[in-house]
């Protein structure tokens, strides 16, 4: 188990349907080794959480541009905890205010990675950070 590449889930929450940037971090983080499923535009964070807990996932990124990130990304979180997942690692992308990160953080956001980010920097920190999912 501990020699499988870490799973990541990359998911636009919300309305925003801009999603090149999550798509360059989907195939960038692919190319460094990882195994990354995309959920596509629009879902809701019922829908990725419960695309976390079907495909079994290490880490969730998140890439949000539509300015709803102080309520999607702690919803995500919260359901995340309800359903026992508190081992995923949760990470943010896109455009967020800085004043907003350490409330994201204190929600469970592990970290925002603003724009200029590069891809190399994203795979270190989820390398350092993530746990690899042992559930049964």
């Amino acid at each position: 188990m501990a020699d499988r590449p870490l799973k990541v889930l990359i998911a636009k929450p919300g309305l925003d349907g801009h999603d090149r940037g999550a798509k360059v971090l989907a195939r960038g983080l692919r190319d460094e080794g990882f195994e990354v499923v995309y959920t596509g535009l629009r879902q809701t964070p019922e829908m990725v959480v419960a695309a976390a807990l079907q495909e079994d996932v290490d880490v969730i990124g998140l890439s949000i541009l539509s300015g709803a990130h102080m309520t999607l990304l702690p919803r995500v979180c919260a359901l995340l905890r309800e359903q026992g997942l508190d081992d995923v690692l949760v990470v943010a992308g896109g455009i967020i205010p800085d004043d907003d990160v350490m409330a994201l953080g204190a929600t469970g956001i592990a970290r925002v990675f603003g724009p200029g980010t590069t891809i190399a920097e994203v795979a270190d920190f989820l390398r350092a950070n993530a746990r690899r999912a042992d559930r049964a």
